[in-house]
Parts: C-alpha cells; sequence; structure tokens
C-alpha cells in the first residue's frame, strides 16, 4: 500500500469522491438513500471545507466541515456546547472506502477538521445514527462525548425516523469543563 495523503479536496476530487461514495453506499447504505445529485451532497450549502485521502490515484476517505448557526441545533446539544447562538462547525459526509478500512483513516480526518475548527474557534460536533454501529464505537474510541439523542425527520434503512446521536468534540468537551480564568482570579 502507497502511503496515504490527507489533502484539502479540490474540484479534480468530486468525481473520485462520488465513485467512493457508491463503493460505500453499496456496503454499508450509507448514505441510506442515494442522493439524486451526490455531489451536490458531498458539497453542502454551509460546507467550510472538504478533505480527501488519497492513496495513489485513488481517493479513499473523505470529510467536510459544515458551519451551523447554535439557534438551529437540537436545544440539547446548544445546551450542552454552552451557547445558544454563533457558529458552531459539524463533522459532515465523513467516509473510508471498504479498502481503505483498518488504517487510520477515520480517525485522521477527524483529527484534521478537529485543528481546522480549532483555528476558526469554533465548538465542533457532529451527529450519527444509532444504526452506525462502527461509527459511534470510532467516535467513542476518539474521545467524542455523546451528549444528546433525538429522532430525525429523514428515514432509516428500517423505514423509521432515525435516531440521531449527538456528539461534541473531545476539543469542544474540554473547553466546557475548564474553569474560566476569570473567575479563577476573582476568589
Amino acid at each position: 500500500m502507497m502511503s496515504p495523503l490527507i489533502r484539502s479536496r479540490t474540484i479534480k476530487d468530486l468525481r473520485a469522491c462520488i465513485d467512493a461514495l457508491a463503493t460505500v453506499h453499496a456496503c454499508d447504505r450509507y448514505p441510506v438513500d442515494w442522493p439524486a445529485d451526490p455531489g451536490r451532497w458531498l458539497t453542502p450549502s454551509n460546507l467550510v471545507q472538504a478533505w480527501v485521502v488519497v492513496e495513489g490515484s485513488d481517493v479513499v476517505g473523505h470529510v467536510g466541515l459544515s458551519q451551523l448557526d447554535a439557534a438551529t441545533l437540537e436545544p440539547p446539544l446548544a445546551q450542552a456546547i454552552g451557547t445558544s447562538a454563533g457558529p458552531v462547525g459539524s463533522i459532515t459526509r465523513l467516509f473510508v472506502t471498504p479498502q481503505g478500512r483498518g488504517y487510520g483513516h477515520a480517525t485522521r480526518l477527524l483529527d484534521v477538521v478537529g485543528k481546522k475548527a480549532a483555528d476558526l474557534g469554533i465548538p465542533l460536533v457532529l451527529d450519527v445514527s444509532d444504526d452506525g454501529h462502527a461509527a459511534i464505537a470510532l467516535y467513542e474510541r476518539a474521545g467524542w462525548q455523546r451528549v444528546a439523542s433525538a429522532r430525525a425527520e429523514w428515514l432509516n434503512a428500517a423505514g423509521e425516523n432515525a435516531l440521531l446521536h449527538y456528539y461534541m468534540s473531545p476539543e469542544t468537551t474540554r473547553k466546557q469543563h475548564r474553569p474560566d480564568p476569570r473567575l479563577e482570579r476573582q476568589r
């Protein structure tokens, strides 16, 4: 195996990303329903930046960072991150192809997005469907903390409203539990 490279996604990568997503969809049914326009699905309007894992000429992993307004979050999630307004980063469109699994690519992609969110000074969250057992295990191994759960408007593979779990990044969790230095000086 060639040494993988993680880099910013370019427009030239989009066709390879769609092909990789098709492989993941066939294997894992992610996304549950194949999008009518997979290029647009991989590039939501609130996308800040996306990254790919490339091995040789193959895209074997993908992740995006979207920016949300805390006012649009599920109330328990907004409460957990400690804000009801302002920008929040969200992991989106994270996948690794079957041939790229087992090499730590997903963890490295999470780290890249975490660094970008830290550079932007925004908290970082993600949501995952309850039936995404491998993804949930990955996030929890990487130190993400589940803070809320709620039913989605879209249907899962069983035809039920999906149960989504909301997670905060390890860095966001640490910031929530750090004492405010201004308060420490007042004591």
